[in-house]
């Protein structure tokens, strides 16, 4: 089992990340900003909950992360940022890697990638337990505190699902809604409506080529010749992906970079070779040009 070096499930106040706080986080970092300061209310124009929770989404996300920083300048530069208001899809699929990937946010990395393996289908009560398994099984369930890994399920569901009962457009300024990665359903028993949720992986919009390899590229160590398909489909299993997405969408990127990479499948052994190497910077810029 893979081990995390902390579990961290609060900080985001019981808020979802809204679309232009990242942009607004952003601004107000670069210019010097401090959280803490009374100014940052005025400054980030929410209430003061809400600049703790800004606060935690901008590190969640990784812009105070050595490795994926250059990235979080690369899309919400002002002058040169590719795209600074989350416009585009891509930048979308982008950020929800980076959200996983960092794990400052723990529930993230370990709902997508190691629940999902478990369940397609669950409740609330279902991704609570596992946290509280995984946590035992490393050694940590002294740090598990019920109640707070509660809401932050909840904050992921509200992150991702489209809401129920919409009572304004407010409710569907989440930022990453509109990849539509889960799905809610209601199921009905002997006595109740119990609220049900599944990943959907039949009906989400589709990851562009050069997002996904550049996640490869995030993923993989600098000297890696090869990618085994252990770590495919955990990249799968990030973008709500099944084997065989995953696999054509490995056919796909080893025919449009040829001269750079080549998929084999050689007597069961899946494997994606480098042939030379890539910058990760090069193939953004391909997508978003």
């Amino acid at each position: 089992m893979r081990q995390y070096d902390k579990y961290s499930f609060s900080g985001h106040e019981s808020f979802p990340c809204k679309t232009l706080w990242l942009k607004k986080g952003y601004d107000f970092i670069t210019n010097g900003g401090d959280f803490n300061a009374v100014e940052a209310v005025v400054r980030l124009g929410v209430g003061k909950n809400m600049v703790s929770s800004i606060r935690y989404w901008i590190k969640a996300f990784g812009f105070n992360n050595e490795k994926t920083k250059r990235i979080v300048k690369y899309i919400f530069d002002t002058d040169e940022g590719k795209d600074p208001f989350v416009e585009d899809i891509g930048t979308l699929w982008l950020l929800h890697f980076l959200l996983i990937c960092t794990r400052e946010a723990s529930l993230y990395n370990l709902f997508f990638v190691e629940f999902q393996k478990e369940r397609r289908e669950f409740d609330r009560t279902q991704v609570v337990s596992f946290v509280k398994r995984k946590m035992a099984e490393a050694g940590k369930d002294s740090l598990f505190n019920e109640n707070t890994v509660k809401k932050d399920v909840g904050v992921l569901l509200l992150n991702y699902c489209l809401p129920k009962n919409p009572q304004s457009n407010e409710d569907f300024s989440t930022l990453l809604m509109d990849l539509d990665l889960l799905r809610q359903m209601d199921k009905r028993d002997n006595t109740s409506v119990r609220e049900r949720y599944f990943f959907n992986v039949e009906g989400k919009r589709q990851v562009a080529p050069e997002i996904f390899l550049f996640a490869i590229l995030m993923m993989k160590d600098e000297s890696d010749k090869s990618i085994s398909y252990d770590m495919m489909q955990e990249l799968g299993l990030i973008f709500c992906m099944n084997d065989l997405e995953v696999i054509d969408m490995l056919k796909l990127l080893s025919e449009k970079y040829s001269d750079s990479l080549a998929y084999s499948d050689v007597a069961g052994i899946r494997q994606l070779q480098f042939i030379k190497k890539i910058e990760a910077k090069q193939i953004l810029d391909k997508y978003y040009e």
